[in-house]
């Protein structure tokens, strides 16, 4: 960390005659004062204690420690994780659930190991009452590396590479998908991804046009083809699983659908109507959501995984909303409907008084099992950001709202965004920051994880024009120009440093690069502005 008086510095640029402090040190200051702030802490009675599953903190954290009886005061001591150290830092305080923030900007990123004790009025120790171990990490101090092309070349770059694959290539000809390429498992998510993709392709290369949306309808003709009747209780909706690859072929998963999965199919169908014109897309999309208006509990909620042929819940999980509130606002936003703004009002309420009171942003993802888990178990951007962004894009947003977007992003950066990181024992870097993992239970740099917080922070941007949030979306999306293979295009779906071995395991998500995508793009559109 640079040896910089950023409480001092940002104070100094509260006057007016400090205009020759570079902009990215008030950034930087801005940055670390704004680290000092607890995220929803839950002495506050808001929420629980959310951080029990927690790695690694960006922002000063704060934990449950029980009080002890005749404490008159709490030492907190922060010590690196490896043996043998004499440095440490050290306050006090008068409860054990305080924040680390007086010694916070103090502490050296890296592992550390944190004790808390219960002193009496004497000073004397009587008992520890809590021990923690994790992550320091590494604060935003930019700028970072810049974009090494252009935004919307690197975008055009990897929709081109996604087109040429011969596993995509194959719907010129075929109305079933060609399964040399595995994750074609997950019609839904990587089918209707694909669609869009074509879409784009077509828009973005008319020479291709032909060819790119012949094979978007044949992807289209497969997904409706393997979609429920439309007297099913699922009408409309295509499967979260074919066949019986990769996690398609679980036994929890055999028969089962994902139950927000269909509107990434219903996106893709409105893609293809907006660019075709032909109403057969449209109208499959409207059968979508109006099956959704039927699903929808009378508490806003929706089970997160059914019975693909009853559309019985199968499990007591209740599913994380904003993909259907995302899609029902394009339906009123860009269509004028508002048959399914009741699925809007039911579900924000739903959202708030039961995800955002809990501050449990739990994953739902196809391939991690939803059973068992204890709240906070697996929390992820994939929940936070995304409903921040939908917060953050409502025509009206009341200042709860806007407290509350804020805290999903912070929460977002904080677990999961990396702006750099330690090298392993070789002096290497292992991920390429930069970055943002997934989710706790899948400890990785994923492209579309860095999309959904950039496209965030994005957000926050243009709703208040915090420049910080710009800087952090921008260092984010320029890492995705750097990544990318300038030889052939392809955006990587993980950005972690792997050996040859491992190397082969690594996998490619068609959805992941169409979300890069959208963000390149939002960037260009952003800075031709600027």
């Amino acid at each position: 960390m640079k040896k910089i008086l950023y409480p001092i510095l940002f104070a100094m640029v509260l006057f007016a005659g400090c205009q020759n402090v570079p902009e990215h040190e008030v950034l930087n200051a801005q940055a670390t004062e704004e680290y000092l702030q607890p995220i929803r802490p839950g002495y506050e009675g808001r929420n629980p204690f959310w951080n029990k599953f927690a790695k690694k903190f960006i922002y000063a954290p704060t934990f449950d420690f029980p009080a002890a009886e005749g404490a008159t005061a709490y030492r907190f001591t922060i010590r690196p994780a490896q043996e043998n150290t004499i440095t440490s830092w050290t306050f006090t305080a008068d409860t054990p659930t305080a924040p680390l923030s007086p010694v916070w900007n103090d502490i050296t990123p890296g592992n550390v190991v944190l004790t808390v004790e219960a002193v009496d009025a004497d000073g004397n120790v009587i008992k520890t009452v809590g021990e923690r171990r994790f992550l320091r990490d590494f604060p935003f101090e930019g700028p970072y590396h810049d974009a090494v092309r252009d935004y919307k070349d690197a975008a055009r770059m990897a929709i081109y590479y996604i087109h040429m694959m011969p596993a995509i290539q194959s719907w010129k000809t075929d109305i079933i998908p060609d399964m040399s390429y595995s994750h074609n498992t997950y019609p839904c998510k990587i089918i209707g991804a694909t669609i869009r993709n074509e879409v784009l392709v077509a828009r973005e290369f008319p020479t291709l046009a032909e060819d790119a949306i012949a094979m978007a309808k044949n992807a289209a003709t497969f997904l409706m083809n393997m979609s429920r009747p439309a007297d099913a209780p699922l009408a409309y909706f295509p499967p979260t699983y074919y066949l019986d690859l990769v996690h398609s072929k679980e036994a929890w998963n055999q028969g089962k659908t994902m139950t927000l999965e269909a509107c990434s199919a219903g996106h893709a169908f409105l893609d293809l109507y907006d660019y075709t014109g032909d109403k057969m897309y449209y109208e499959h999309a409207l059968g979508i959501a109006d099956t959704y208006l039927k699903l929808q509990r009378e508490d806003g909620s929706l089970p997160i995984k059914v019975d693909f042929i009853t559309g019985e819940p199968v499990n007591e999980v209740s599913a994380m909303l904003h993909p259907l509130l995302n899609y029902v606002l394009r339906l009123h936003n860009q269509y004028g409907i508002t048959k399914y703004d009741i699925i809007t009002e039911k579900g924000e309420k739903w959202m708030e008084e039961v995800a955002i009171e809990t501050f449990n942003m739990t994953g739902q993802f196809e391939d991690v099992n939803v059973l068992d888990l204890e709240p906070y178990e697996n929390l992820t951007n994939c929940t936070a950001a995304p409903y921040a962004s939908y917060l953050l894009n409502k025509e009206k947003i009341t200042k709860k709202e806007l407290q509350d977007a804020t805290d999903l992003i912070r929460l977002s950066e904080d677990q999961f965004t990396f702006w750099d990181t330690m090298p392993n024992e070789l002096g290497l870097r292992k991920i390429a920051t930069p970055c943002v993992f997934e989710q706790y239970k899948y400890q990785t740099p994923v492209d579309a994880s860095a999309h959904n917080v950039a496209m965030a922070f994005l957000d926050l941007y243009e709703e208040t024009g915090d420049k910080l949030a710009f800087a952090k979306a921008k260092a984010l999306i320029d890492n995705m120009t750097i990544v990318q293979n300038k030889g052939n295009g392809q955006m990587p779906t993980t950005w972690d440093f792997r050996t040859p071995a491992r190397h082969k395991n690594r996998t490619f998500w068609v959805n992941c690069t169409y979300a890069s995508v959208t963000a390149l793009l939002r960037m260009d559109k952003l800075t031709e502005e600027k």
